[in-house]
């Protein structure tokens, strides 16, 4: 058998075995079978798996695929597993299967256990290498030792293959991470509601939640009133990416009001400093309610200097202040912190008050600083 022979079987391998050709070969109450061409050769039956409550859940295949050419090491046969959008999940295989090495020898639970995380990986290095890379010369016989004889590549994906198996692992990976992805995003599209856009959005699965926000934002940024409460959710939600990815996403003018700026200020106090920090960013595009106004002043004083520094902008930016609100800063030019007091009071000279206490508070604080020049 030639070498370039060799290369061509196992990269046929990477498709698996051929099944029936129509479409859609049947439906159950629990599970459909789409068959999925890759090429005018081969084709795989993929099958997707429906809830209690006949809703789409997970997509599965039961693998089938020869991983070494001269006999020396069994078929595979594996069951995968993957979300509604093509991601990889887990694996497991059917009952009396094991998987083997080049020798026979049958893997261990370290062996098993590795392959987990090995296909878990969906960066491995395994992504951008060829097959033709991980076979040194004078290996045309897949069955001898890979450390003999193996080139450089592999011994720079050593950590990412199990010793004995790197064809298998290499298979295997490529098989779930592979293009079958794009046909699972196609099924499920085909499956689109707004029911299956609602347990996306309130899912756990961060890969739900960013492909059903961007079925339900347009492209100002405006969202479906039903919709509205799963994306609050998401914004106090405890994955800090997908929250700052929906905050990001909204319209400006959605905080407009003032209950809506109250909520986002609760939001605030009980979110992450990332969070925070994103919080404050996006509150730089919103004209402020009086309440707002309010609670940002009240908070900046004990606030690190970021969130300070963020936060006196944000009031310094606004065409108007309530007295209240240039009240309460003029209670803080009194702080140790003297550039705090410094920066409040040049922001609140910017806003020309006429109130006689905060007038007076603020002369105060300029003979306070006069006496401590000299």
């Amino acid at each position: 058998m030639t070498r370039s022979t060799i290369f061509l079987l196992i990269f046929f391998t990477l498709s698996g075995f051929s099944e029936r050709p129509d479409r859609l070969v049947r439906k159950s109450e629990k599970i459909r079978e789409f068959t999925i061409v890759e090429n005018d050769t081969t084709s795989y039956t993929l099958k997707l798996a429906f809830d209690d409550q006949d809703r789409p859940a997970y997509f599965f295949r039961n693998v089938f695929t020869p991983v070494c050419l001269t006999g020396e090491c069994k078929p595979v046969y594996i069951n995968f597993y993957w979300d509604l959008l093509g991601n990889y999940t887990r694996y497991d295989l059917p009952p009396g299967e094991v998987l083997t090495k080049m020798d026979h020898r049958e893997f261990r639970q370290e062996d098993y256990d590795k392959l987990r995380d090995i296909l878990d990986n969906t960066n491995s290095l395994l992504k951008d290498v060829a097959m033709e890379d991980l076979v040194g010369k004078g290996t045309e016989n897949l069955a001898d030792s890979v450390d003999a004889k193996a080139g450089a590549t592999l011994k720079t994906v050593k950590n990412e293959v199990i010793d004995g198996a790197v064809y298998t692992c290499y298979t295997l990976w490529h098989i779930a991470h592979g293009k079958v992805a794009d046909e699972m995003q196609k099924i499920t599209e085909s499956y689109r509601t707004d029911d299956l856009l609602h347990r996306f959005l309130t899912s756990s699965n961060y890969h739900y939640q960013y492909w059903a926000m961007e079925k339900v934002f347009d492209k100002t940024g405006n969202v479906t009133a039903s919709f509205t409460p799963d994306i609050l959710q998401i914004i106090r939600g405890k994955n800090i990416f997908t929250a700052r990815s929906a905050l990001q996403k909204l319209d400006n003018l959605f905080f407009a009001g003032n209950a809506r700026q109250v909520w986002l200020w609760e939001t605030y106090q009980s979110a992450g400093y990332p969070l925070q920090i994103v919080i404050l960013k996006k509150l730089a595009k919103i004209p402020f309610q009086n309440s707002l106004a309010e609670s940002t002043a009240k908070s900046m004083i004990n606030a690190n200097r970021e969130q300070f520094t963020l936060m006196l902008k944000l009031l310094a930016a606004q065409p108007k202040l309530p007295e209240k609100v240039l009240l309460t800063m003029a209670n803080q030019l009194d702080t140790p912190n003297q550039e705090y007091a410094t920066e409040i009071n040049r922001v609140l000279t910017s806003f020309h008050p006429k109130n006689p206490t905060i007038v007076a508070k603020m002369n105060a604080f300029k003979n306070k600083a006069t006496q401590t020049e000299k």
